[in-house]
């Protein structure tokens, strides 16, 4: 079944943390186009104000500006909701590790406002951003729930912590939590920007300006490279998930390997430009090799991605192409 034929209850509410970010902005827009009451929350630290202007004239969507780390902007924000789904965090690997304290702060302490505020007011569902990160060394392909090895930056600490929680809250306090474990998401809206750039959007853009793109490493690193259309239907799906199934942590991805260097290819002749890569060093705290099975999430939630990597990133080179500035 398709996520768009999923059906809620019509006074349905969603509180959509990280409203204004990539990921959770394209839920804002999916759930607005399928008739729900969406209230959105972010404090526009790495999220964008132009994300959730997209919606400002919906009388379904309500944006309220605060911030995680706040449990009394957590209990507001959660009155009178049934879903959560919080991707409020900061991600980047390289970033972590040059801000443990903060992403210790955001990360973890926001994630469990959120969580206990969802179940002091009731909520029936929430629903997290994990992360592929929490496999750490473990070199066995592909990654399978309950086969993780050591952590290997702040941030994968981070996402491992909150999928520890989120047992906790299921077995002690009846909260059914669900944490997707992401794997190299992209598509329309994704940050171009900055040093911590996701490589995609950041590798269209330089080649739509005929800039030279740096590859860490040797490029034979292998993704999980997961389009925006496959997490969307992971959270929607959740939602809808049996209470047997909470309190676990999920694999969200197609199920495909796409090395670096053929990536880059791709975009280049996509583009119908040529220009030769700069190899620059490995960045620490990276996975060398990133591929999912999916199979509990398909049992357990009925997750069945329908975008592949080919399918998907016609799209997205499509969507920047027409929408990308500066």
């Amino acid at each position: 079944m398709s996520y768009k034929e999923l059906v809620f209850d019509k006074n349905s509410v969603f509180l959509i943390t990280g409203a204004a970010g990539f990921i959770g902005s394209n839920l804002v827009e999916t759930l607005l186009s399928m008739g729900y009451k969406v209230r959105g929350l972010d404090d526009l630290s790495t999220g964008k104000q132009a994300n959730v202007d997209l919606f400002k004239n919906n009388p379904n969507f309500t944006f309220i500006k605060g911030d995680i780390k706040d449990l009394n902007v957590c209990m507001d924000a959660c009155e009178g909701v049934d879903y959560v789904l919080n991707q409020a965090a900061w991600g980047s690997v390289p970033r972590s590790i040059e801000m443990p304290l903060f992403y210790c702060a955001n990360n973890i302490m926001g994630t469990l406002n959120m969580m206990e505020a969802a179940r002091t007011k009731g909520v029936k569902k929430f629903v997290y951003a994990s992360s592929s990160s929490v496999y750490g060394d473990e070199p066995n392909l592909p990654k399978k729930e309950g086969r993780e090895g050591n952590l290997l930056s702040p941030y994968a600490v981070s996402k491992r912590c909150d999928e520890e929680w989120g047992k906790q809250y299921k077995k002690h306090y009846g909260l059914d939590t669900y944490g997707l474990r992401y794997f190299n998401v992209f598509g329309r809206r994704q940050d171009t920007n900055g040093a911590y750039a996701a490589v995609i959007p950041k590798f269209i853009k330089q080649l739509l300006k005929g800039e030279k793109c740096v590859i860490n490493g040797d490029g034979k690193q292998s993704r999980d490279f997961t389009y925006i259309e496959n997490v969307i239907e992971a959270n929607l799906k959740a939602c809808k998930a049996d209470s047997s199934a909470a309190g676990e942590a999920y694999n969200v991805a197609f199920g495909g390997r796409e090395y670096l260097i053929d990536i880059y290819n791709t975009l280049c002749d996509a583009l119908g430009v040529k220009v030769d890569p700069i190899f620059g060093p490995d960045r620490a705290g990276d996975i060398r090799h990133s591929n999912a099975d999916i199979s509990k999430a398909r049992e357990k939630l009925g997750y069945n991605p329908e975008w592949s990597f080919d399918r998907g990133i016609k799209a997205a080179i499509e969507w920047y192409k027409n929408n990308l500035q500066g």
